[in-house]
This record gives C-alpha cells, sequence and structure tokens, in this order.
C-alpha cells in the first residue's frame, strides 16, 4: 500500500478544540482522521459520534442532587423502577 497525503484546510479554532478531544484518547489529529476514513470504508457511511457526550447543564445539577443525597443518607428508596413510577404519578 503506498502512502498518501491529504491536506485539510479548516479553521485553527475548530483544529485546536478537535485536537484536544482526540487527545482525550490517547490520540492525535492524524490518527484520528485515518480512524474516521477506514471507518467509513469498512461501514460504507459517515461515522458522527464516538458516544463521548458531556452531561448537560440539567444533568450535572442532577448529578450533584444525587452525590449530596447520597452523602447525607436523604431521599426516597423504591424497591423498584415500577414503584418509582408510581410514587411520581401520585
Amino acid at each position: 500500500m503506498a502512502a498518501s497525503t491529504l491536506t485539510i484546510r479548516l479553521d485553527s479554532d475548530l483544529k485546536n478544540e478537535a485536537s484536544r478531544v482526540v487527545e482525550h484518547y490517547g490520540l492525535d489529529i492524524s490518527t484520528a482522521m485515518r480512524m474516521f476514513l477506514t471507518q467509513i470504508v469498512n461501514t460504507n457511511a459517515i461515522p458522527l459520534s464516538l458516544d463521548y457526550e458531556q452531561p448537560n447543564e440539567e444533568s450535572l445539577i442532577a448529578i450533584q442532587e444525587t452525590r449530596e443525597m447520597i452523602a447525607n443518607g436523604s431521599g426516597e428508596s423504591y424497591r423498584s423502577g415500577r414503584d418509582l413510577i408510581q410514587a411520581a404519578l401520585v
């Protein structure tokens, strides 16, 4: 297989942000682009997610509230998801 060079022109801010994200996975931009192109070939589709989702503000608040409830022993307990749903409906 002969090596080839691909040049991509893009905004510096986009490159810097993308570099930050792929470094989270221990990658560099070149490796991430090779992975992206390989996945396109392997799946015959354009992959757009690596499932690196950050919680939104509402979720972060809920996570903090849950941690506080666990730490101080407050909150309700339920035996099943059905019991939780029933309590929420009342």
